[in-house]
Order: C-alpha cells, then sequence, then structure tokens
C-alpha cells in the first residue's frame, strides 16, 4: 500500500493557499484581458465619408483641451473629405476667404473673438461650436452662443437654457472614449490596483474621500490629480495620494486598466471657487471620463446622474452609487465577486465601442448639420 501523504504543517497549507490563490487571480487577470483583445480585435462600424471640407478650430488652451483636439480631429479626418487645422488665435476670417470651407466647427470657442464668428457666418459659412464644460461655465457661454448655426453641448439640461437665448438648432453631444488614448493593456500590466480615482481635487471630491478615507485606503487605492493638497490627511497616505501631477491619456488609460476598480465621481455644479454658473444650472449628464473608463475595460463606480442610464445600463454595464457609504459596500462586493466585475467591465467595454467613440459622435453630428 502507498504511505499515505503526511499532513500539512500550518506554514505549508499556507504556502498552498497562496499558490492556489494566485492560480485563480492569474486565470482570471488572464480571462479578462484574453477577451478584452477578442473584443478590441473586431472591426469598427463604417461611417460614410462626406464630400465636404471642414475648418476645425481648436480651443488654444493646450493641455488638458488638447487630447479632446486630438479625438476631434481624428474623426473628422476619417469621416470628411478635407480638413483644415486652426485655432482661436488665427485670424479665422482670412483663413475663411482663402480656404472657403463648408464648415468652421469650434471646440470650446471661449478665447475666440466673436466678431470673427459673425463675419463667417455672414459670408454664408456655416458654423458650429462644440461646448467642452457645461454647465460650469454658463456665466461664458450664454454671451457666445447665439453667435453660431449650430450648437452642441455634453450637459442635457443646457439645451432647453440655449434654446431660450434665441438658439434654434441645439444638440445633445457628450463626449466619447477616443480608442486611440483609452484602450485596455491587454498584456501584463505593469500597474496593479485594487482602487483608482483620477481626477482634479474640487471640493466636493475633497468632501465625499474624508468621509470614508481610512477604509478606501486600507485597500490598494491609489488617487491622482492637481489640488489634492486640499485633502489634510494627504500626507498620511504618501505616494498613494499623488499630489499636482496631470497625467496624459495614455498614463490614465493605464492606470485605469491595471486596477479592478475605479471610481469616477463628478465635480459639482455649485463650486464658488472654479465654477461660473451663477444660475445654478444642475448637471444631469455623464462627463468624459466615464466613456473614457469604460474604454479601458475595468469596473467602474460612478455617482448617479439622471441620464447615465442613456447611456450605460446601471449595475449591467456601469455601477452607480448615491453616498460615499453605498460606494464603499459596492467596492468590498465587488472585489470579492470577481466573476460579476469582470463581466461588468467587458459589457461596458463591448458598448462603449459600438456607441460611444468619436467617430459615432462626429457622424452624429455631421448628420444633424447636413441631413
Amino acid at each position: 500500500m502507498p504511505t499515505p501523504p503526511l499532513p500539512l504543517t500550518p506554514p505549508e497549507e499556507e504556502k498552498l493557499r497562496g499558490r492556489l490563490s494566485g492560480f485563480k487571480g492569474g486565470y482570471d487577470e488572464g480571462y479578462l484581458r484574453g477577451r478584452l483583445a477578442i473584443l478590441n480585435g473586431r472591426p469598427e462600424e463604417v461611417f460614410p465619408v462626406r464630400n465636404i471640407h471642414v475648418m476645425y478650430v481648436a480651443s488654444g488652451k493646450g493641455y488638458p483641451y488638447s487630447p479632446l483636439d486630438d479625438a476631434v480631429l481624428c474623426a473628422l479626418q476619417k469621416l470628411t473629405a478635407q480638413v483644415t487645422i486652426t485655432d482661436v488665435r488665427q485670424n479665422l476670417i482670412e483663413l475663411v476667404a482663402a480656404q472657403r470651407p463648408d464648415l468652421v466647427l469650434v471646440l470650446d470657442g471661449m478665447d475666440l473673438p466673436l466678431e470673427q464668428i459673425d463675419a463667417i457666418r455672414s459670408s454664408g459659412v456655416r458654423t458650429a461650436i462644440w461646448l467642452t464644460d457645461d454647465p460650469y461655465y454658463t456665466d461664458f457661454t450664454i454671451k457666445i452662443v447665439a453667435h453660431y448655426d449650430f450648437v452642441f453641448t455634453l450637459e442635457r439640461n443646457c439645451i432647453d437654457f440655449y434654446r431660450g437665448l434665441g438658439c434654434p438648432e441645439v444638440h445633445y453631444l457628450p463626449f466619447a472614449a477616443h480608442l486611440e488614448h483609452y484602450r485596455p493593456t491587454t498584456t501584463r500590466s505593469s500597474v496593479n490596483r485594487e482602487v483608482s480615482f483620477i481626477g482634479s481635487a474640487y471640493w466636493n471630491r475633497v468632501n465625499f474621500f474624508r468621509e470614508i478615507l481610512p477604509d478606501l485606503m486600507n485597500y490598494n487605492t491609489v488617487i491622482n490629480g492637481i489640488w489634492w493638497d486640499r485633502l489634510p490627511e494627504a500626507s498620511l497616505y504618501g505616494d498613494r495620494i499623488e499630489i499636482g501631477k496631470w497625467m496624459s491619456p495614455q498614463e490614465t488609460a493605464v492606470a485605469y486598466s491595471g486596477s479592478k476598480i475605479v471610481i469616477n465621481l463628478h465635480r459639482s455644479h455649485i463650486d464658488e471657487v472654479v465654477n461660473n454658473n451663477t444660475l445654478s444650472i444642475p448637471a444631469v449628464s455623464p462627463n468624459p471620463r466615464t466613456f473614457e473608463i469604460a474604454a479601458t475595460g475595468t469596473l467602474q463606480l460612478v455617482d448617479a446622474r439622471d441620464d447615465m442610464g442613456s447611456f450605460y445600463k446601471p449595475d449591467e454595464e456601469i455601477v452607480t452609487f448615491a453616498s460615499p457609504q453605498e460606494m464603499m459596500d459596492k467596492i468590498r462586493y465587488y472585489l470579492t465577486h470577481e466573476e460579476e466585475r469582470r463581466a461588468i467591465a467587458l459589457r461596458a467595454f463591448e458598448r462603449t465601442l459600438k456607441d460611444h467613440t468619436y467617430a459615432k459622435r462626429i457622424h452624429q453630428l455631421l448628420k444633424i448639420i447636413y441631413g
């Protein structure tokens, strides 16, 4: 008879548990990244190329607006016959006279002299503006929207507001995910976090995180962004709360994809320090990070906004919370329910590829203008 194996000692049992746990974690991670690679390899939807010449007027503000310029420009170049690139610092009247575009599309437009748009519009060239920060700076946008033929806003609550100012063509067009920047890491990631938050420390975020910070930091959590020196406890956590760094889209995407859970906490529409929203128009629409996080193949926990369901199915493609404690409860749940976490992340990724790319948005914009 074979000799029965000797019982394992406690250290040997612990080592075996660790190995089995490691194998399970490696399998789960490999399965997720393999599925993401398959989905990412599917052909993109093909949109018609319009025989028009678009003059694209970039914001001229640099980072963080420049990645938005890259995204819009990339989509325009795919979907139109010709694109001329300029920015708000140039003499657009002379450029339009020389180039004769069919459409002048302005991003942001805060620093663009309005007399230039008026002159371009008077010359018979169509004009459109895509506003980047609604409703946070409506004290400024209220003065410029009526100068354009078409106004595109990423905030649902601004549609009727702008129409009430006499703008007949106001349309809801949130931003999207630029897949050249935001994509999943399909090989072994250089980042390994349980929870991430990336964003500026607006005061509503500081106050939100202070309430649950000790509990949140019990996990492998990292917070990145500017102004986090506003958080009195920041120094207690060393480099796990990184202060004062703008992360590039590519760095951000790697951090998202290397995290099991990414928190998306919107800024408040009420902030006397940075906002210019005297009318206190509330925000109900998702921010651009909603789409960017989903494009990296990770689970997103986002504070519930009224129009979120128009873009992702809550609890199927995205997970929402309404309070700090609810967020913590869901972090604990999804960190111990790997298959559910993975399934939601995959569904959000697939939905983003299908519905929330800049090619899709620019196609919608051009269809509104040209039919």
